[in-house]
């Protein structure tokens, strides 16, 4: 697992839309809060270099972060992050405190290995098809991980990984699947790539059939030609 990202924030007295307009337009602090674990919510501002930094990791909004104020530093997880729909700049952040003993849920990146060995690609000539790239589970904190690894090299044309062929670490469970069975939905496949080697043989196959149902039907004629030659 990657180091854990920290940040420094600040608290923040000075709140409401108002408030967070005007330090928004000074470019330089970004308003957040913090909130759970039984404890008070906190109002926070955060250096935007410092978060732009930390959000240019893949790690920064699924793991825990610690989120450090007046000096201490409180376990949280990235909940809600606003953007400015034009620009793209964060608008507010919000941090949900994490405690050791009760479970959360959070949403983990995929990461596809082996794609280019994949037998449905390199042999049958077909696409992966990505339906997911990220999924959600529940566990502790301290069972959290950082990505869910799926192997692709076995995986044969027109077939797809399922929610619940996912190999998860110990302790972890997939939030989807405890809903029941008619939410084990596809994640990944191997689709037949239209135009590409798998349909060509598919239209070589059709081709060679046509050909020898032409061939079959051949000394038929031949024969009847024969006989109208006799007559």
């Amino acid at each position: 697992m990657s180091d854990k990202i920290s940040l420094t924030a600040e608290l923040r007295t000075d709140v409401g839309k108002g408030a967070s307009r005007r330090l928004r337009r000074m470019g330089e602090k970004v308003p957040a809060i913090i909130y759970g674990a039984e404890n008070d919510p906190q109002n926070l501002t955060l250096a935007v270099n410092e978060l732009s930094k930390a959000m240019q990791l893949e790690a920064f909004y699924s793991q825990i972060l610690d989120v450090i104020v007046e000096g201490k530093p409180q376990q949280a997880v990235v909940r809600d992050l606003q953007r400015n729909p034009a620009s793209g700049k964060v608008l507010h952040i919000d941090f949900q405190r994490v405690s050791a003993n009760k479970a959360i849920n959070v949403s983990v990146p995929l990461h596809f290995i082996n794609e280019e060995q994949c037998v449905g690609v390199k042999i049958g000539g077909g696409s992966i098809t990505h339906n997911l790239t990220e999924v959600e589970i529940s566990c502790l904190p301290a069972d959290l991980p950082e990505y869910i690894e799926i192997d692709m090299e076995n995986v044969e044309l027109g077939t797809s990984l399922h929610l619940s062929d996912l190999n998860t670490p110990e302790g972890v469970t997939i939030v989807a699947l405890t809903y029941g069975e008619d939410h084990d939905i596809p994640v990944v496949g191997v689709a037949i790539r239209r135009g590409g080697a798998a349909e060509e043989e598919e239209e070589a196959a059709a081709a060679d059939e046509a050909e020898a149902e032409a061939e079959g039907e051949a000394p038929a004629e031949d024969g009847d030609d024969a006989a109208d030659g006799d007559e």
